[in-house]
């Protein structure tokens, strides 16, 4: 067994292959670097390989020299709970297209196996792959939707669970766990790298936003449905095929006072970038008993940059702050970039902002992106990247109360 770290690559028919006597580099940020065993695990069973379009392989020499590898770079794409260290190190042909919105890592052979550059962030069997898209599954569509007739929330849930195999949606009808209700077209960011509205002249996206305004009836009924029989039961607000459910705030708030007239059971979770601060109160003063707030950044600079938004920075905390004074339970998904997220500025800067407002949790969510394109929008670093993990553990030993995972978790109240 070696314990030599091997470059990997693609041939010209997708075969992957390693690189013997070429060292397995990743990339943090635009520079690509040697990996090491500290920065490696096993490639997970469910995980996917991914190789790169006009993107050249390359390895480091025994003498230190980086060259390029007669290949294509090979990505992992990983299940939800593992956080990328490193992305696959690469040189870009002058003419590549943007690449998909993927969250690329980078995968080496060491041990006479795959391993990859990550580490694991947060065990949750609820989100394992095995549950969902199973031979049941349109069975429990159909049934969903002979129980809840003439509901148009149902028939976007179908159409995410069986077509864009989205697995908070799937919850709805295995009657389990978080499911998701989507209630806005409309967004007030323009984030780049939207997974459901996208630009012509930018990557595609992986599904569909909704296209209709859910009435509080609506909401109320799955809301009702899904929280009376599900164990662990959440119904969430903010979807992946919807734009900002803080700006449909009247009839999700409607919705949720007539869903807990009726039970009280389960948890109301929101996922938002919590930007228009009048909305989300309506929503938290309706009963909302979690709130999960997409950000990137804690430096306005960079948060702008990012989301192109009609609100800022300061918007997104006075709303974190009513949340918080209002005994909502608040974590962040933070979109996590390797060599972007850890440099000193930006670590410096959420310092800052947990002094400031003592969130519950961060959920580490790999950005599912084009690497240059993403730094081309970005401000330019000011201080050195300290890696991810001394970024996670450094945020730790600050705040021990604040937990590091990836996903929502159930909240006893």
């Amino acid at each position: 067994m070696s314990d030599v770290i091997t470059a990997v690559y693609a041939d010209e028919d997708g075969n992957i292959l390693d690189a013997p006597g070429m060292q397995g580099m990743g990339r943090t940020g635009s520079t690509n670097i040697p990996l090491t065993p500290d920065d490696l695990i096993p490639l997970p069973e469910s995980a996917d390989l991914m190789l790169l379009p006009d993107h050249q392989a390359v390895g480091l020499t025994p003498d230190g020299e980086m060259l390029p590898i007669s290949g294509l770079a090979v990505a992992a794409i990983l299940p939800a709970g593992y956080t990328r260290l490193y992305m696959p190190a690469y040189e870009r042909a002058e003419d590549a297209e943007r690449l998909p919105l993927y969250g690329y890592t980078a995968v080496v052979v060491y041990q006479d196996e795959l391993y990859c550059a990550a580490v694991y962030t947060d065990e949750n069997d609820k989100w394992d792959p095995v549950h969902y898209n199973t031979p049941e599954l349109k069975n429990f569509v159909k049934r969903t939707k002979k129980d809840l007739k003439g509901n148009r929330i149902v028939e976007q849930l179908a159409n995410c669970s069986l077509k864009w195999h989205c697995c908070t949606a799937q919850n709805l009808f295995y009657r389990r766990w978080e499911c998701g209700i989507p209630a806005s077209p409309v967004c007030n960011a323009n984030c780049f790298g939207c997974i459901s509205l996208q630009p012509a002249e930018c990557c595609p996206s992986p599904q569909q936003r909704i296209k209709f305004r859910p009435t509080p009836e609506e909401i109320a009924e799955i809301g009702i449905y899904h929280l009376q029989v599900a164990p662990d039961g959440i119904v969430s607000f903010g979807q992946g095929c919807e734009g900002e459910p803080s700006l449909a705030a009247d009839n999700i708030a409607a919705g949720i006072k007539k869903i807990r007239a009726v039970t009280k059971k389960g948890q109301i979770n929101m996922n938002s970038n919590v930007g228009w601060t009048d909305g989300v109160k309506k929503i938290v003063d309706a009963g909302l008993d979690s709130l999960r707030v997409s950000i990137i950044s804690a430096r306005e600079e960079s948060y702008d940059a990012y989301y192109r938004a009609s609100y800022h920075l300061p918007d997104v905390k006075n709303s974190i702050r009513y949340a918080l004074d209002h005994g909502v339970y608040v974590s962040l998904n933070l979109l996590y970039f390797p060599g972007f997220n850890d440099r000193g500025e930006e670590l410096a800067a959420w310092q800052e902002f947990f002094r400031e407002l003592p969130v519950q949790m961060i959920q580490v969510r790999n950005l599912n992106i084009d690497p240059d394109a993403f730094l081309a929008i970005m401000p330019q670093e000011q201080k050195t990247a300290v890696g991810t993990k001394t970024f996670l553990q450094t945020l730790h030993e600050e705040f021990p109360q604040l937990v590091i995972g990836s996903f929502s978790h159930y909240v006893e109240k």
